[in-house]
């Protein structure tokens, strides 16, 4: 476990490394200019913070720095560290311990567009899920591409969980029916891998919407979790997504992929900030468990520097 964690937190390290070397080196021991605050919003900009909330946080970290009088850039790292947390815990908002469920049944919807790496996802977090203890059976609700089944096969074996599945072009809302029924007298987890679709297409959106319909009437609303999977390398493409994924239902928390190739941390801040959504998961590898938890006060310290995790 202790060989895992340190897995876990050297690839998040290397997210803020590449982030042109951490936020912590702009809050250096110097005067308070403006040249400073200039430095610091094209950082958070480039870091795909987003320019709209990147003026808001240089704003009023600005405001801050006036209001104490500080003269030292490095005066306002804590300031600046406490305000990314806060803005993570107003998006994190009720979800913050995760995925919890109230009824003998609990649904994770995992919802993207293609190539965000669900099928991998669905397994990763099954394998993860399993470990705590948890029923867990995955279904296979992509039923467009047969290739798409026997991939969430290969993967539901790898994480040791039964895979419910249909004859490719059947219903994706029956087999997430099917699923569920099959853990309602032990009671478990389903996780159900759906369909790549773009977020700009109506009807296939609407198809969503009728997984979500179907399963509420048998699983109670507080106990799906509708997680968007976003590839933490398309930075401020990814607000776009789940926008449009909200419409189609409400979004529970989001899980990044391939957070260990990108330095767009700022996508963490923009979604938490802009839509209120929590980052509960985020990829850090290929393998079957390089799927993490992720922390907001750890994101934050580790990115300016301040923890040793």
């Amino acid at each position: 476990m202790i060989g895992f964690l340190k897995k876990v937190f050297d690839k998040v390290r290397d997210v803020k490394s590449r982030w042109e070397y951490g936020l912590r080196n702009i809050f250096s021991d110097e005067p308070i200019t403006d040249e400073f605050f200039e430095r610091l919003e094209e950082h958070l900009i480039a870091g795909d913070v987003g320019v709209a909330l990147a003026e808001r946080l240089v704003s009023d970290l600005k405001r801050h720095a006036q209001e104490k009088r500080l003269s030292n850039a490095t005066e306002l790292k804590e300031r600046f560290g406490q305000m990314l947390k806060d803005m993570l815990g107003e998006g994190l908002g009720g979800a913050s311990k995760g995925l919890s469920f109230n009824g003998p049944v609990g649904l994770i919807l995992l919802i993207g567009v293609n190539g965000s790496g669900k099928t991998t996802t669905a397994a990763k977090l099954a394998k993860l899920l399993k470990g705590q203890g948890n029923n867990v059976v995955l279904a296979a609700a992509d039923t467009f591409r047969a290739a798409a089944i026997d991939q969430l096969k290969v993967w539901g074996a790898r994480a040791g969980v039964r895979v419910v599945a249909q004859d490719p072009g059947g219903d994706s809302a029956a087999v997430v029916y099917d699923a569920i029924q099959s853990v309602k007298s032990t009671g478990g987890i389903v996780i159900a891998d759906t369909a790549g679709r773009l977020h700009t297409k109506h009807n296939l959106m609407e198809e969503l919407a009728k997984i979500y319909r179907v399963a509420r009437r048998d699983v109670g609303e507080e106990d799906i979790f509708p997680l968007l999977v976003l590839d933490a390398i398309t930075g401020q493409n990814a607000i776009s997504q789940a926008r449009s994924f909200n419409g189609a239902m409400p979004l529970r928390g989001v899980v990044l992929t391939k957070f260990d190739h990108t330095a767009k941390g700022g996508a963490v801040l923009a979604l938490s900030s802009e839509l209120k959504v929590p980052v509960l998961y985020v990829g850090i590898g290929e393998g079957i468990d390089d799927m993490a938890p992720f922390s907001p006060d750890d994101f934050v310290e580790d990115l300016l520097g301040g923890g040793d995790r």
